[in-house]
């Protein structure tokens, strides 16, 4: 025999595995099986995979598992709390994407922390005859019922994760509305000018979007909080006690500090997914925002001599290889990049639940590869496009001056003083006699500079309505 590996044993034969690993037979085969993503299960989910674990063997044990072996149970319980903080992640190895609704990450799980009590134990890995992956660290569980709920702890981690980076962006857009408050420019509709407006109302905007976002994301953990934990194979708690259906959802609650419930209809949360459907659908709310955001972003700092040139974005890095001079807008595209991602996100994550048959889902493993990944790229996204791009814009006021009282969008202002009538006029001639509307209006005598000045003021334009007027 090789002593670079042990043989271990399942109900398809036998399989070498390299003597010192913590993972066991069930892991190497889904290594042979399953090389698809060519990346490892997200780490949030491990993470939660050991708090779920936790909890079962803590139910376990309060229910007389273990009793006449106080240290094996005590290693199982280190083991669990090592997986659930982050000690043991490098050695959940399975693929992201596998067949079976997650059974490889769960026998990965099982097999690291069995083999892990071992080491605790000080008996080489293999020695399953005292800690078993299946016996004991699977002990009145089904992945069935424990990924679907380590895939809502781990979702519910990230979002509380994003709701600060939305928090941030938010005040960082709530102060540019305070600092362009007073800057007037020109306001487009269908990208032709239309009517005057302040670069502060168009920011408060933006952080008004963030904010919906923010409290649609809040919402979510709401329904990530109901949990299968206990229905085993397909919610009916086949080979589970009614005690630990009972008790096991508490013990996961108080290790997370989360508000955990049990599912009032076991079967259905088991077999149904449409839960990840709706958060994902949120997730793409708040890209849809980015988006939108971000190519205004781009657009009112386009040129920045020919383009609309109102803001300045930060510079980055150089924009080209080729044009001397050039600086792109790179924090906006990247952002954008991200929010497209998601929202591809979202139609994989669509299908994979849609896909579920009869009693179970296969797909979750799609699923949480996606709905995890969106998280961290909107959280990461939010943050880069605060930290690199909002914190530092800064406006062209002058330019945005020149803009108001060059385009026909400020005639719309004077309509109250001079009328549909007088106001195209002024605009006519201001064209024809290339002047602006403030020259205009001056030298026909319909205004003097300072009543244009009045009514292309941020007071006049952000006004609610217009002043009353006197009928005859």
């Amino acid at each position: 025999m090789n002593h670079a590996f042990r043989i271990e044993r399942d109900g398809l034969g036998e399989l070498p595995v390299p003597a010192e690993a913590l993972h066991g037979i069930h892991t190497q085969r889904a290594l042979e099986n399953f090389p698809l993503a060519r990346r490892s299960v997200h780490p949030a989910l491990v993470r939660a995979y050991g708090e779920v674990k936790s909890a079962c063997a803590r139910t376990n044990r309060l229910l007389g598992a273990w009793a006449d072996d106080v240290a094996k149970a005590d290693a199982i319980d280190r083991a669990c709390r090592e997986l659930a903080n982050g000690d043991l992640g490098g050695f959940i190895i399975v693929d992201a994407l596998q067949g079976g609704a997650g059974t490889s990450t769960n026998m990965n799980v099982n097999e690291v922390l069995a083999n892990r009590a071992l080491e605790i134990l000080e008996l080489p890995p293999g020695s399953y005859d005292r800690v078993s992956p299946l016996d004991d660290l699977n002990l009145h569980q089904s992945t069935n019922d424990t990924y679907p709920t380590a895939l809502r702890l781990a979702a519910i981690r990230l979002l509380h994760a994003l709701e600060q980076k939305l928090v941030a962006l938010q005040e960082s857009f709530q102060a540019a509305e305070k600092n362009f408050a007073d800057i007037v420019k020109v306001g487009r509709t269908q990208f032709q000018d239309a009517v005057l407006t302040t670069l502060g109302r168009e920011m408060s905007a933006y952080a008004e979007a963030i904010n919906r976002d923010r409290w649609r994301i809040y919402k979510c953990e709401e329904r990530l909080r109901v949990v299968n934990l206990g229905g085993t194979a397909i919610g009916t708690g086949l080979a589970a006690p009614r005690q630990y259906i009972f008790q096991v959802v508490d013990q996961l609650r108080d290790i997370t500090g989360i508000g955990f419930a049990r599912a009032e209809n076991l079967v259905d949360a088991t077999q149904n997914a449409d839960v990840f459907v709706e958060v994902s659908g949120i997730l793409k709310a708040h890209a849809v925002s980015l988006l939108k955001i971000c190519g205004d972003l781009r657009l009112l700092s386009s040129g920045p001599e020919a383009g609309f040139g109102e803001i300045r974005l930060p510079a980055r890095q150089a924009g080209s290889s080729i044009m001397p001079g050039k600086v792109n807008p790179v924090i906006p595209e990247a952002v954008s990049q991200a929010a497209m991602r998601v929202v591809g996100h979202d139609a994989t994550i669509t299908m994979a639940c849609a896909a579920g048959s009869l009693e179970l889902n296969p797909f979750l493993p799609l699923v949480a590869d996606c709905l995890l990944e969106s998280l961290d790229l909107l959280a990461r996204a939010d943050e880069v496009l605060r930290r690199h791009c909002v914190e530092g814009m800064e406006a062209d006021a002058a330019r945005c001056r020149k803009q108001v009282e060059n385009s026909t969008a400020a005639t719309t202002a004077l309509l109250p003083v001079l009328g549909y009538e007088r106001a195209g006029e002024a605009a006519r001639l201001a064209g024809a006699n290339r002047q602006t509307i403030r020259e205009t209006v001056i030298a026909q005598g319909w205004l003097t500079g300072g009543e244009f000045d009045v009514l292309i003021s941020p007071e006049a334009v952000c006004r609610l309505g217009t002043p009353e007027r006197n009928w005859p």
